[in-house]
């Protein structure tokens, strides 16, 4: 009976479903999509207008989440997307994959927010750990999502007055790194680094 209850918690163990989370590569491809085709781009932002009543966005998924601007903010970033010019394509740099990835590890376990490390770091100095000789720009996504959905998020920037994340991405930057992972409020924490 013993050897039958601990099989049972073995098979109930592993055929729960495991989260999966948006890849390095997945959202250098995004950013650099957005980048190149702001305009062809806003089309995906149409369609997740489409999924909002008010102030409240649906998920694909089925789960209601209240933002704080609701569509005014994602009208306003379509709107943005579709008057400006395209930037260069960004390269895709493993240093700023690790500083992302170190990021990640050190605020998501935790449920903690911010650009600064709980050793103190900024970006640039977390960059520069892996090799990053240069200045690094950071976005946070919090919560759920595809490569696509992250990129949107920070896109329309609900609740941030300066769209400081959007502007972000199209700053005048070369290179690009990225890492998603678990997060102990939101599930899901995204750092996107940006090098000079």
């Amino acid at each position: 009976m013993r050897a039958f209850l601990i099989m049972s918690a073995i098979v109930s163990f592993s055929t729960q479903p495991t989260q999966s989370y948006p890849s390095s590569a997945d959202l250098v491809a995004e950013i650099n999509a957005v980048r190149t085709d702001p305009a062809a781009y806003a089309a995906h932002l149409q369609v997740f207008r489409n999924q909002f009543e008010g102030r409240v966005y649906r998920t694909p998924e089925g789960v209601h989440v209240r933002t704080q601007e609701g569509v005014a903010a994602v009208d306003e970033a379509i709107l943005v997307l579709l008057a400006r010019s395209p930037a260069t394509a960004l390269v895709h740099d493993p240093a700023l994959d690790e500083a992302a990835a170190d990021h990640v590890r050190d605020q998501g376990p935790a449920g903690l927010r911010g650009h600064t490390g709980r050793d103190g770091s900024s970006p640039t100095e977390r960059g520069r750990r892996w090799g990053a000789s240069t200045g690094v720009g950071e976005n946070i996504a919090y919560g759920g999502g595809s490569a696509r959905e992250v990129v949107i998020q920070l896109l329309v920037d609900d609740g941030v007055p300066d769209r400081g994340h959007r502007a972000n991405t199209f700053r005048d930057y070369s290179s690009v790194g990225a890492a998603c992972g678990p997060h102990g409020v939101y599930r899901q924490i995204c750092v996107i680094d940006f090098g000079l």
